[in-house]
């Protein structure tokens, strides 16, 4: 961790500590991984005005988003299995974005339910949601989530079903259920000591929080898998966010948008903000990467509600560049997880320093001092 200058010098930590069955998962795509390609080779393509003889003595990296101020235009998107990457792992990234002064989502599907990570931090944090079958546990959640204060929800829309993920089936996280499947999970725990020290010993319930409640005592990782399958909604429309807002009175942010129409109609509907976004390249191979659906979408709707966006980011550069593209504020996936596993909180946060630092310096030599000021003026077109 001393010689982490990136993140992806974290992302090598994370190959060697965790288990191939976890890191495989948080490092994989769908199918031939053409898009999960596309996101992080498009970013670094997109080409900044240099500015020179520009006052940036004092750049300001403050911005507001969905009624609050924070240090910086980004947030910590929201992970499945997050907590399984560090110890109590949702909790750590929590405190590390709190401190940093930025938001922390905490996915559904967490390690870490909601009650934990309330508890673990002093400021509200974001909530995200899949449309789920059973809505009476949707309301559940919903509710819990207003009782302990989150500050916005996140209602991911792009997983009707769960994308075909061929690394999770050769790595062992996935397939036939059975004692094979843990057998062989087990073994690679054994192979990587600090992990199973930290994560499978002193990391103990190992539970899926938030849907603890649903599984029950079969709460194993192809129990998970099978609830998935089952419960996801593809029969969910547009027609379904009434739903959300009759149980959530708070800004509400739809995640996995990639169409204009669909942008306009999220607007229609209402939305808060969207979230641009192929889920990580983890749903349909094959779409644009983030950096090439942004611009179009960011046009139609920026005046309507809170552009977001995500993936292939790995650096502050690349937050600049998502910003100069049209996005409000840019979600970390991966540059954060990647941190977890290599370093726990500390490496969160030193990713973060890290982002804000590469941040001021794209500023400076692009002769922007203010979030408001970066704009596709300074694009190379």
């Amino acid at each position: 961790m001393r010689t982490a200058a990136s993140a992806l010098d974290y992302r090598e930590l994370a190959r060697r500590r965790l288990p191939p069955f976890l890191f495989e998962y948080i490092d994989g795509g769908s199918y031939s991984e053409t898009t999960l390609r596309r996101n992080v080779a498009d970013l670094p393509t997109i080409a900044l005005r240099q500015r020179i003889l520009t006052d940036v003595s004092a750049i300001d990296l403050s911005t507001r988003l969905f009624g609050h101020t924070q240090a910086l235009p980004v947030g910590l998107a929201p992970i499945g299995l997050a907590g399984m990457n560090a110890r109590r792992g949702e909790v750590q990234a929590a405190r590390a974005a709190e401190a940093a002064g930025i938001p922390f989502c905490l996915s559904t599907v967490s390690a870490c339910p909601l009650d934990e990570v309330a508890a673990g931090t002093t400021k509200p944090f974001w909530f995200q949601l899949y449309m789920i079958r059973d809505r009476g546990f949707m309301r559940t959640l919903l509710g819990h989530a207003k009782r302990l204060g989150c500050s916005a929800l996140i209602f991911t829309v792009d997983m009707p079903v769960p994308g075909s993920r061929y690394r999770d089936y050769h790595s062992g996280l996935a397939g036939a259920p059975g004692l094979g499947g843990d057998l062989r999970r087990f073994w690679q725990g054994l192979t990587h000591p600090r992990w199973a020290w930290d994560v499978g010993i002193r990391g103990r319930p190992h539970q899926l929080g938030n849907v603890a409640p649903v599984l029950g005592r079969q709460n194993g990782l192809e129990d998970f898998f099978a609830w998935m399958r089952n419960n996801f909604d593809p029969s969910v429309t547009w027609k379904d966010l009434d739903f959300i807002r009759d149980h959530w009175d708070g800004p509400l942010i739809i995640k996995g948008i990639l169409d204009v129409d669909d942008a306009r109609a999220a607007a229609d509907l209402g939305a808060d903000g969207i979230v641009v976004s192929n889920h990580g390249g983890r749903q349909l191979d094959g779409v644009p990467s983030t950096a090439r659906a942004l611009p179009p979408i960011a046009e139609a709707v920026r005046d309507r509600l809170t552009v977001l966006a995500d993936g292939g980011v790995r650096s502050g550069l690349d937050v600049v560049r998502m910003l100069a593209l049209g996005a409000q504020g840019v979600l970390l996936g991966r540059a954060w997880v990647y941190a977890l596993a290599g370093g726990g909180e500390a490496g969160v946060a030193h990713v973060l320093r890290l982002v804000e630092a590469e941040m001021r310096v794209a500023m400076a030599l692009t002769g922007r001092t203010r979030i408001a000021a970066i704009d596709r003026s300074m694009l190379v077109e």
